[in-house]
């Protein structure tokens, strides 16, 4: 049930009107449509086009449930069998007779209600039954009346002047129903509802009978505003050599215009848009891309979608050096960075006619790549495209349940907790609050655990090391114990039988049934140098601090001189070894190097010592 406050207005009959907390500022013009009598065509569209804001799939679409209520329709309850919608002050309870929801095919959720015998003074026929559907644009102006194509003109520009402002559109419709269209469409409707085999496609045969020939009431827009620190964020992240992908399911304008405000999209990127109806239309926009900014072909794509195949098929592994490495750090097109742009329609031609090869090396070479109008699976495909070729980590970010393929595809998914359910957060490995909670999730703990985990290997390895150690010289020294003991027992024994011998109370020792630690010492020891030192190393180790983090460290990775500068330093280490290694070589050598020197010698050709005068007679 929807929360609502009951606010006193002042009406003539005293009546009590509901109305939801909101700062939703009202139109002047429709609100005088919706509080005068009903006789015009117009008020009755604006009256319906209210009620199907109101009446939504639930309460959580809190910003159509607050428009309503700014002119007055507000919802007061939602069950599954009807819904209460406080019109103007009266109660107007509607029945529901079903329910077709949201999904990615079809893109747009219905409801079909019936008018009950005692509306209040809303100028419908009793028992009125209609359809009141809502959705994307791409899926709404398909299924529209052939009449009035003047409105949906106009609604069309409309739209386009709100996704170039960075609004996400819906388009309102509505119809009535026939007594034969409600009595198919409950027979079909109950019979999908209870199938246990393909519910799903045919609960979308279902909605088709009745979302058709519609009557379209009009469009909303509503901001998704970014939250604080997205376009820092995304910035530092970039910065910091991460690649950054949207794939989103708005508008293709919609989606540019968030990509400029969250700096994703900069005024010198040379935009390449591909909106592809047909395979060899989409093959054409990427050719004239890749042609236009000189983007090169990988030579082994072909062999490595031959090979990926037979691996899927268990035959054949793709070799690590034919996959392609170009996505650590993309080419330098001349003229500036480029960025793509390409709806979903021309993806699904792209990643099912064998053109992945093309997309592939053109979005690398890409700065951005923007995704629009892209559904969930789509969403799940570029990230395999991204994983079957290259050996780099993919992350997925998302926030609603559309994303929940993206994330287990994903080599790590992160799940942002928020207004749009909880589906992401669940299925991610790791869960946050903002998006500007990645900067340090990514930058700052990242480098951390990565060094720490770094440190335990080696440290681990030495731990066990000491350990095993211990127990050999203390074997040795109990063996040569031994030794001696043998050696008084045994008179003049040779040096080989003396050796012999060692080694045989060596394996008598070492074979013994005495312990050579208790069991008390060795649980102090794991306990001591295992889980102290780890909980030391994980609370304190931090080899730099936070800000350097995420202000310089990323920064100096990109410059020539930190290398140079690494690789002076380790010159630098090696260099007292191999100076004091000449040194103790020249003073004080060995016997190899000396026999080495006189093999040398023995090699040069000899040259006597006395040569003769030619001036001698």
């Amino acid at each position: 049930m929807c929360s609502c406050i009951e606010e006193p207005l002042p009406d003539p009959s005293n009546r009590r009107k509901l109305r939801l907390k909101s700062e939703v500022p009202t139109d002047v013009e429709l609100m005088e449509l919706l509080h005068t009598e009903l006789d015009g065509e117009e008020r009755i569209a604006a009256h319906k086009f209210s009620l199907t804001l109101a009446a939504c799939e639930s309460p959580d679409e809190q910003a159509l449930l607050a428009a309503a209520s700014a002119y007055g329709y507000t919802l007061s309850e939602w069950t599954s069998a009807h819904i209460v919608i406080d019109v103007k002050g009266e109660k107007l309870r509607l029945d529901v007779l079903g329910l077709h929801e949201f999904n990615s095919v079809r893109k747009r959720m219905s409801v079909v209600i019936r008018f009950p015998n005692d509306t209040v003074k809303v100028r419908f026929p009793n028992d009125t039954v209609k359809v009141l559907v809502k959705g994307a644009d791409t899926s709404m102006f398909s299924i529209l009346s052939k009449d009035h194509e003047h409105i949906q003109n106009y609604t069309r520009n409309h739209l386009r002047d709100y996704s170039s402002e960075g609004l996400r559109t819906l388009v309102v419709a509505a119809r009535d129903l026939t007594g034969e269209e409600l009595e198919e469409w409950q027979c079909s409707y109950e019979d999908a509802s209870t199938s246990l085999n393909d519910r799903s496609a045919k609960l979308r045969q279902t909605a088709s009978l009745i979302e058709c020939n519609l009557i379209l009431l009009g469009a909303t827009a509503i901001e998704d505003k970014l939250q604080e620190g997205v376009p820092e964020a995304i910035e530092s992240l970039r910065q910091a050599g991460i690649k950054v992908w949207v794939l989103t399911g708005d508008e293709q304008e919609t989606a540019i215009s968030v990509g400029l405000s969250c700096k994703l999209l900069t005024s010198d990127m040379h935009q390449i848009i591909i909106n592809g109806s047909s395979e060899n239309e989409c093959k054409k926009l990427l050719s004239d891309a890749m042609a236009k900014y000189g983007v090169k072909r990988t030579s082994c794509d072909n062999q490595i979608l031959k090979l990926q195949r037979e691996a899927e098929n268990g035959d054949h592994e793709i070799p690590v050096s034919m996959k392609s490495q170009k996505l650590a750090g993309e080419e330098e097109i001349p003229g500036g960075p480029l960025a793509l742009i390409i709806d979903g329609n021309s993806l699904v031609y792209i990643l099912e006619k064998d053109l992945e090869s093309e997309l592939f090396d053109l979005a690398t070479s890409c700065k951005v790549v923007l995704c629009c109008r892209i559904a969930p699976l789509l969403k799940a495909g570029i990230v395999d495209l991204i994983k079957s070729r290259t050996d780099d980590m993919t992350l997925a970010i998302c926030d609603g349940a559309n994303d929940v393929s993206m994330i287990q595809m994903a080599d790590v998914g992160v799940g942002i907790c928020g207004q749009e359910g909880r589906q992401a957060v669940m299925a991610s490995d790791f869960a946050m609050g903002q998006f500007r909670f990645l900067t340090r999730l990514l930058l700052v703990h990242g480098h951390w655990n990565y060094q720490r985990v770094g440190y335990l290997v080696l440290y681990n390895f030495y731990r066990n090391a000491v350990f095993v150690f211990m127990l050999f010289w203390l074997y040795v020294s109990l063996s040569l114990s031994g030794n001696v003991i043998g050696a008084k027992q045994v008179l003049k024994l040779r040096p080989l039988a003396s050796v012999v011998a060692s080694f045989v109370i060596k394996g008598l020792i070492a074979f013994s049934t005495t312990s050579a630690l208790t069991d008390w010492s060795g649980m102090f020891y794991s306990v001591i140098y295992t889980s102290v030192a780890t909980v030391f190393v994980g609370i304190l180790d931090k080899d730099l601090s936070h800000k350097t983090l995420l202000n310089t460290i990323y920064q100096l990775v990109k410059s020539p001189s930190y290398w140079f500068l690494i690789l002076l330093i380790i010159v630098v280490a090696l260099l007292p070894r191999f100076i004091l290694k000449v040194i103790h070589q020249f003073f004080c050598p060995s016997d190899i190097q000396i026999a080495r020197e006189a093999e040398k010698l023995r090699k040069r050709p000899s040259h006597s010592l006395y040569r003769p005068d030619n001036n001698e007679s």
